[in-house]
């Protein structure tokens, strides 16, 4: 993805202003060594931006920008041989990324633990999580609430070890040499809690799958 300098964001509050000056800091704190200023504040201002239009909750967009910058940086890092921790890294991909690519994210992040990296995102984000993917998750003991729906990105594409698309089709984006799988399950959107716990069983199912196939012990 070619990135462009950030522009100045109009009829931003003081706090929201405050916010965003405070994640640059903190994002530059954490790559210090290895990106410039002027990239940080480029990536937090453009997943700021990516926010911005359909947020229904404006005070959270700096924080929600921060936490996108952050992972879009380490993707480039990784991308760019800054960072080689050998870890695995699976991206999971939907339409909305509100709710199959969310609980797969969620089992990975909970069996995996620290020894494997998983991003989700969609080609068309939604507005929230699904609150029937929430409550189903939440049976199972994984917290996802505090997740939110984002686009995918070139650079946490290229980053990824293994992309798995559940649904998105002609829109997921391909990178030769990368792993594909291609999951073929329901879409849990308008369903109710007993709908989706059927898609979160299978989703389970093929996650455990996927830690073996990448030799990455669940510890659940």
């Amino acid at each position: 993805m070619t990135e462009t300098a950030p522009t100045p964001h109009r009829n931003l509050s003081i706090d929201q202003q405050l916010a965003l000056r405070t994640a640059a800091t903190h994002l530059s704190r954490e790559f210090d060594g290895v990106f410039g200023q002027e990239t940080i504040e480029r990536f937090l201002h453009s997943s700021y931006d990516q926010f911005a239009g359909r947020s229904t909750i404006p005070n959270f967009l700096p924080l929600i920008a921060e936490r996108f910058a952050r992972q879009r940086l380490r993707a480039l890092a990784k991308v760019e041989g800054h960072h080689t921790d050998g870890k695995p890294v699976v991206l999971f991909l939907c339409v909305h990324n509100a709710g199959r690519s969310q609980m797969a994210m969620g089992f990975f992040q909970h069996l995996a633990g620290d020894n494997a990296v998983a991003w989700s995102g969609g080609s068309e984000p939604g507005f929230e999580v699904n609150p029937s993917a929430i409550a189903a998750m939440s049976e199972r003991g994984i917290d996802i609430s505090r997740e939110f729906a984002k686009p995918w990105t070139d650079e946490v594409v290229r980053a990824a070890d293994v992309v798995v698309s559940m649904g998105c089709g002609d829109a997921c984006p391909v990178f030769p040499g990368k792993r594909y799988l291609d999951w073929t399950l329901d879409d849990p959107a308008g369903q109710s809690v007993d709908a989706v716990r059927p898609i979160r069983d299978e989703i389970e199912r093929r996650v455990r799958g996927l830690l073996d196939d990448l030799g990455v012990p669940a510890q659940h």
